[in-house]
């Protein structure tokens, strides 16, 4: 495991300089897993990354440390989606063909309980409210959303949506729940305490992908057969705007550094302004982009190319490919461990699970303040500090809601007094 390259940056600001130590991804030895991994998850709680196997129907649960495999669960036919429960510390899987959803336990990694939802559960969700924790799953064939209990595992109400429903999203500063319907050609807006539908928004032909943009409140939808992404405004659930872009917009990911979204397409990767909503650049590239993920520690973007057998990363300021990381055949999905700063890759064809390791390392100082176009930033390697006598709230990259004294690595976004303040890096 020898780095590709190493340099070192100084960042000067005020009386004090801050060495920062970066080293490039390198490629881990590959983790044997079950049959055609599908889906992947991180246990923030336990450190640990769950795959599920479609073929072989079983989760494999693996050391985010050692990469060592725990054990193998076994789960209905059909394994797919996976969602992690943070507040309670449980991991979801949706059974394709079996019609349930598998809970399990994130400590002791045993199954405790069965939940039965509609015909093909596609899609998993986490509310993160915290009056709420309620998982979301959405029923390609029946045209439904089945609402659970995050506290108790048991079906709340199912919610008429379009049809087809295929891919879920959750909007934490208005606490609803998007699912964007393939057949219909439509996005269901439900109200994430009262689980009733809102609204239902209109967007192009086959909506294949939703991500949320925290800065702006606004939801990106990509439309497969139209070759364009709409544009949504969170609060009001209306058409922002359309964007065109290449050929077969598919997956979607938020830079949330930059305030960019990318999108990969059949042969590119279109990256757009989280602003003005237009695009900024297209990154060609034949080896077909499928899935994406950020890491925002690091500011890169990983795409992995299920054609061409590898993960592309890509400089998230610059725009410009970093390195090209062959892992195994056909890569289709992401998960990251902000811990060990971990990228794992499910490749469905070869049963692995291939491990980027990128490392970053700050020598110097507890707590640097990094100037942005947008906000403050923060970097820290002790406790976070909140003022006193303020309202607060803090949010993990996804939009989940955080308790402030118990935050692993990562990066996070502190609301003060309903206001975007600052956002913060938590370096160890």
């Amino acid at each position: 495991m020898r780095p590709e390259a190493r340099c070192v940056l100084a960042f000067t600001f005020g009386f004090f300089m801050l060495p920062l130590f970066l080293s490039a991804q390198w490629l881990e030895p590959a983790i044997a897993v079950g049959d055609q991994p599908s889906a992947l998850a991180w246990n923030s709680t336990d450190n640990k990354i769950y795959c599920a196997n479609f073929g072989s129907s079983d989760v494999t649960v693996i050391n985010g440390e050692s990469n060592a495999v725990i054990i193998t669960i076994g789960i209905a036919d059909g394994t797919g989606a996976l969602v992690y429960n943070a507040d309670y510390n449980k991991v979801y899987c949706a059974s394709l063909w079996s019609d349930h959803v598998t809970v399990i336990d994130g400590a002791a990694d045993t199954v405790l309980t069965t939940i039965i939802v509609d015909s093909i559960p596609v899609a998993l969700v986490y509310n993160h409210e915290p009056s709420d924790s309620k998982v979301y799953c959405a029923n390609f064939w029946n045209n439904s959303v089945t609402v659970i209990n995050g506290v108790s595992d048991t079906a709340i109400t199912a919610i008429a949506v379009g049809d087809g429903p295929w891919v879920l999203l959750h909007n934490s500063t208005g606490n609803k729940v998007y699912t964007a319907n393939l057949n219909s050609d439509d996005v269901t807006v439900i109200d994430g305490t009262a689980d009733t539908v809102i609204t239902t928004t209109p967007v192009g032909d086959e909506p294949h992908a939703l991500v949320w943009n925290a800065l702006g409140n606004k939801v990106y939808c990509t439309n497969w057969a139209d070759n364009n992404i709409t544009v949504i405004d969170g609060l009001s659930d209306t058409i922002i705007t359309t964007i065109s872009v290449v050929p077969g917009p598919h997956a979607l990911a938020w830079n949330s550094n930059d305030n960019k979204v990318y999108c990969t397409n059949n042969d590119a990767i279109t990256v757009i302004d989280g602003i003005t909503d237009t695009v900024i650049t297209t990154i060609a590239d034949a080896g077909g982009p499928f899935a994406l993920l950020y890491n925002p520690c690091n500011n890169k973007v990983y795409c992995a190319h299920r054609l061409g057998n590898y993960v592309k990363v890509i400089d998230g300021a610059a725009d410009t490919v970093i390195t090209t990381i062959q892992v195994g055949i056909e890569p289709i999905a992401f998960t990251w461990n902000s811990i060990q700063n971990r990228t794992y890759v499910a490749n469905v064809e070869s049963d692995s699970v291939s491990v980027i390791r990128d490392v970053i390392g700050i020598t110097e100082g507890r707590v640097l303040h990094v100037p942005s176009k947008y906000y403050s930033t923060i970097i820290i390697d002790g406790p976070l500090l909140i003022p006193e006598g303020k309202e607060y709230r803090v949010f993990d990259i996804t939009g989940r809601f955080v308790e402030p004294a118990r935050i692993p690595r990562g990066i996070y976004f502190v609301k003060i007094e309903g206001q975007v303040s600052h956002k913060v890096v938590k370096v160890r």
